[in-house]
Formats: C-alpha cells, structure tokens, sequence
C-alpha cells in the first residue's frame, strides 16, 4: 500500500476535535481554554464535532458507538479541516475499527493527532489507508498550564514544517496529577536517553501504546512490520515491568518482527514502578532485540512532556541519538 503523507498545517487553517474514547465532560473549563487559546496563538481556529459536546456522556464516559464514528467520518470528509486531534485517551476506541470508511480515509487525507487508547485508531488507519498519523498530544494535553513548552514545541516542529526534527530529551519531566491541580506541580530533572543497545538504524515508524497495539495482534487492523520498521512503544502506570515485558514478548513472536530495526520506549509512569536495570535486563533476555539498537526513557508516552511522534514517517537511531523524518 502506498503511504500517504498529509499537508502541514498553515496559519488561517481550522482544527477539528473529536472524542473517540472518554468524552468531553472529563475535560475540566481550565484546560480547554488554556488549549483553545494555545491554538489560536498559532493561528488556527477550533471547531468541535457535532457529537463531541459534554452531553453524550453513558455509563462508560464515553458517546456511543454511532456518535464517535460519525464525528470521526465528519471530521474527514470536513474539507476545511486540516487536522484532527483528539480530546483524550481512555478504552475503548477499538470499539469504531469495523465500523470507519477506510475509503473515505483515504481520499480525505488530513492530521490526525492523539495518543494512549487512540493507539488502536492509528493503527487501523494506517494499515487499511497508508495515511501518516500522529502519536502525540491529545487537545486535553495542550490545556496544561505549566510544563507544555516541549510538547507544544516538538508538536509545532512536526505539524508545520517538513523538516527532518533531530530530538532532544527535555530538561525536565513531569509526572504529577496537573489536571487536577494546575498549580501544585513537581518537576523532576530528566537524565536524558537510557541507550541500553548502541548502534544504528532507520526504518518506518510503527507502534504506540504497547497494551493497545496488542488488541490488534491477529486483525487486519494491525500494522505489519515491513522491511525496515522501527518501533516505538510506552505504557500506563498499571503496566509494570512483567507486564510490559509480556505484552513486548507477543509483539517479538510475530513472524514479520524479524524486520523491525531498532526498538524505542517511552519513558515509564512513577507508578510503574520501572527502573533502568530492569529495562536492561528485560532487553538482554530477548534473542530477538540483540542486535539492534534499543533507546528508552525517550520523552514519549503518559508523562509530561509529550513528544509528537509520525507514524508510517521515518525514524533515524544513530548512537543514542534520534531524528525524526515526515
């Protein structure tokens, strides 16, 4: 299939927001306007879908199932919308996979934006389009008040320019309930990449959130592994290291993981409770991974910040350095 790459953003050029997992209501009138404002700032307008609004909202905080999939379709066929992102993560936004017009997709190429659940929709996208999407901040994430600059940062670098984006790891990172508190925030030093294999490698961007790529092990919504794929995979805090270990373990023992070239983590969530020794030796008891380059503690994943990440671009590891090519 042949890839697709979308137009970058422009000033005057409209966004439109959409929820496919938890719905708008969980997002707080601080964060929203702190995003909104952010946005325009750059030039770009805000639109909601129809059904993104704090009204449909059922037990499992979500709209329904035809409410997320119309918005999701409306927000593509929108000709003057030029990227989508998403209001957060949550569940169950595997739920749509069947029920998207793949075709619509396709032939309405545009930014697609989220992370975390939204891991299931960008696999699916690309697998049955060959659309480029984004792993990166949700809307929600843009309304933090504090600590946003790198995120906001990388996000703009990607989004608007088709330069190549050598990444730096952030100054700082953050880990703390800032949705709840935007105020009461702890910083903490960041001791940059964990370059646990050297080497050197360049391949296709595949993967996300690691739990939620491995609801697509065994459908046609899963990304195949092609020649010269590099993946990059994070996890929740409820993930600790056995655990991320297993679900790793499943992606190893797909027939085509013998074309990935080069494994990139994100950085793990205090509550999971992972240290460096333990990734080490979870990567050194993998035959599969010796011989290829493996960063972790790379700024991507469930803490601050946020790195926006293309997948189906290019990623270049070379020493413990990372470039990123649209």
């Amino acid at each position: 299939m042949q890839k697709i790459i979308p137009e970058k953003l422009q000033k005057g050029d409209k966004i439109m927001i959409v929820a496919p997992s938890t719905g708008l209501k969980i997002i707080g009138q601080d964060c929203r306007q702190i995003a909104k404002q952010r946005f325009e700032e750059m030039g770009l307008t805000i639109e909601f879908a129809p059904n993104t609004n704090d009204e449909n909202w059922n037990m499992f905080g979500t709209g329904s199932l035809q409410q997320r999939v119309s918005d999701i379709m409306y927000a593509f066929q929108d000709k003057s919308v030029k990227a989508i992102f998403t209001i957060i993560g949550g569940f169950n936004s595997n739920q749509l996979l069947e029920h998207l017009d793949y075709e619509i997709i396709r032939k309405n190429p545009k930014i697609f934006c989220g992370f975390s659940d939204i891991t299931a929709l960008h696999g699916a996208i690309y697998a049955q389009t060959g659309l480029e999407t984004y792993y990166g901040p949700h809307y929600s994430s843009i309304g933090m008040a504090k600590g946003c600059e790198y995120t906001w940062e990388y996000l703009q670098k990607m989004l608007f320019s088709d330069d190549n984006v050598v990444v730096k790891p952030a100054e700082m990172w953050s880990d703390d309930l800032w949705f709840i508190n935007q105020e009461q925030r702890e910083f903490i030093k960041n001791e940059g990449y964990w370059n646990i294999h050297n080497g050197e490698a360049e391949g296709t961007i595949v993967g996300g959130n690691l739990c939620t790529f491995n609801l697509l092990l065994g459908t046609k919504h899963r990304p195949s592994f092609a020649e010269n794929t590099v993946l990059f995979v994070e996890d929740t805090e409820s993930s600790s290291i056995k655990e991320f270990d297993r679900n790793l373990q499943a992606l190893c023992y797909q027939p085509d993981f013998k074309n990935v070239k080069a494994l990139v983590i994100g950085r793990f969530q205090k509550g999971s409770k992972v240290t460096r020794e333990q990734v080490e030796f979870m990567i050194n008891n993998k035959p599969e991974l010796e011989n290829i380059p493996v960063l972790a503690n790379v700024d991507f994943g469930h803490a601050t910040p946020i790195l926006t990440i293309p997948l189906g671009g290019t990623a270049i590891i070379k020493n413990g350095q990372l470039t990123l090519k649209k």
